[in-house]
């Protein structure tokens, strides 16, 4: 019998598994996508946010507890475990070294990259690079690794784990890690959470998922119905406004549009709905698929002239280009006349001052609902330029209540020997919003953690054993 498995294969997992190899036990990690589509969402990851007190090899100046925890603070509304949420900021700062010596190797930000030179630190090669040193990393060490195995349900007695199964196969172990993700990939789970809207429409239907088609919440759905802890809403989610013509699934990072912040966003009627400038895009990026599902056929326009033009990150394929904003309109399938109001009266509020997209400047909007409350230029130098956007899912914040131990809380008691990381319990800091890298970080901290506390379970187990056969 394995004395940890592992259910997952992204990030968390990884972590999981190396530290609990690390500290002696033995480990089997299963992961239920194919070798070639391993790493769940980790693969399409970036950075991760990490507090520095001082400049570090690809990280600049500082970036101290209070201020993490404040961008926490801002981002959730509040709605946040403080406690789990500064240990993950302050263990965010020990990461680094180790994740070195499993072979991830950091570079300096790109041109770009939302301003995050300060506060996070990037993945030479991205988060496939990431995946792909952490699994060789974890082979050297004899972690066994199991590939097409998704695992069905797991049996728990007396809020203890016995074994998982996987088809007709029971894998026993004396302590299991869940690292599984959320619930994303589930088509008719989201429907069920996001319901009908008063339209009639079922916004679910348009969402597009950024990341991992395996991430289903199978063991997340029955944890639950088991009697599991849980918290968060199972609408709240790390929702981004994507490319309208990205693929269902994988699409990752680079379905992004970060123009938002550079113009105005207007949904199917032509009319505006949030603050495009309300914070800095790495603080809002993850808001604003949530807003585009709120809106009729849950699809909107990111609109910019040609001023803005080469200050963000270019999308990958073009949006719509026209001389005019009647002619932009009508290849959006929008009501020229109305999209011209909209612009019009937005660009009669902007008090334009010194525009500086690197800081919170002082170009905002006067009389205006919504308000644009930075970066407000008018929109009046052709040719313009407009990129259709969907709501894309990266992952789903209900999940499994725990602890600083990573243990998986039943009916209110932290089981002995069932761990939990990343996604499925990202909620205890995640109560809603999103800091960019923020979710590398949970999954590393409490990766680590739950493997940690996994193996510690494991060894006492083996100790008891053997003074039993003594």
């Amino acid at each position: 019998m394995v004395d940890v498995l592992v259910i997952g294969g992204g990030n968390a997992a990884l972590c999981a598994a190396l530290m609990a190899r690390e500290a002696g036990a033995s480990v089997l990690l299963l992961e239920s996508a194919p070798k070639e589509w391993r790493g769940g969402n980790s693969a399409h990851t970036r950075n991760i946010r990490a507090m520095h007190d001082a400049p570090e090899d690809v990280m600049l100046e500082s970036y101290a507890e209070e201020e993490y925890w404040q961008d926490v603070l801002k981002v959730t509304s509040g709605l946040t475990d403080e406690k789990l949420a500064r240990l993950v900021i302050r263990a965010s700062s020990q990461c680094r070294e180790w994740m070195k010596h499993h072979g991830v190797r950091f570079q300096p930000p790109l041109s770009g990259t939302l301003n995050l030179s300060r506060t996070n630190a990037f993945f030479m090669g991205g988060g496939k690079a990431l995946v792909n040193a952490y699994y060789r990393s974890a082979e050297k060490l004899g972690v066994q690794i199991r590939y097409d195995s998704p695992v069905d349900s797991i049996d728990i007695q007396d809020g203890k784990f016995i074994a998982a199964c996987v088809g007709a196969e029971r894998i026993e172990a004396k302590t299991c890690v869940l690292a599984a993700g959320g619930f994303e990939s589930n088509r008719e789970w989201l429907k069920e959470a996001w319901g009908v809207n008063e339209l009639g429409e079922s916004p679910a239907d348009n969402f597009l998922i950024r990341g991992t088609r395996y991430n289903n919440g199978v063991l997340l759905k029955q944890l639950i119905a088991l009697g599991a802890d849980s918290v968060s809403d199972p609408t709240q989610a790390h929702m981004v406004a994507v490319d309208a013509r990205a693929p269902l699934y994988d699409g990752g990072i680079c379905t992004r549009i970060d123009a938002v912040s550079f113009g105005i966003v207007v949904n199917k009627n032509a009319q505006r709905f949030s603050d495009e400038g309300e914070d800095f895009w790495p603080k809002r990026y993850a808001f604003w698929g949530r807003l585009v599902a709120q809106q009729p056929g849950q699809i909107g326009y990111s609109i910019i002239d040609s001023k803005v033009l080469g200050r963000f990150m270019p999308p990958v394929f073009p949006g719509e280009k026209a001389d005019t904003l009647e002619e932009l309109a009508r290849k959006l399938g929008l009501d020229p006349a109305a999209l011209v109001k909209t612009i019009q009266t937005y660009n009669a509020a902007c008090q334009v001052g010194t525009f500086d997209h690197t800081i919170m400047d002082d170009c905002h909007t006067i009389d205006l609902e919504p308000p644009k409350t930075h970066w407000a230029l008018p929109i009046d130098t052709a040719p313009f330029y407009a990129y259709a956007v969907r709501p894309g899912v990266t992952f789903t914040y209900l999940g499994l209540k725990t602890d600083e131990t990573a243990a998986v809380r039943l009916q209110g008691q932290p089981s002995k020997n069932l761990f939990v990381a990343g996604e499925m319990m990202a909620g205890n800091v995640l109560g809603k919003g999103y800091a960019a890298g923020i979710g590398m970080a949970i999954g590393t901290v409490f990766g680590r953690i739950a493997g940690t506390e996994a193996a510690k379970a494991a060894l006492v187990q083996n100790m008891e054993a053997q003074h039993a056969t003594a």
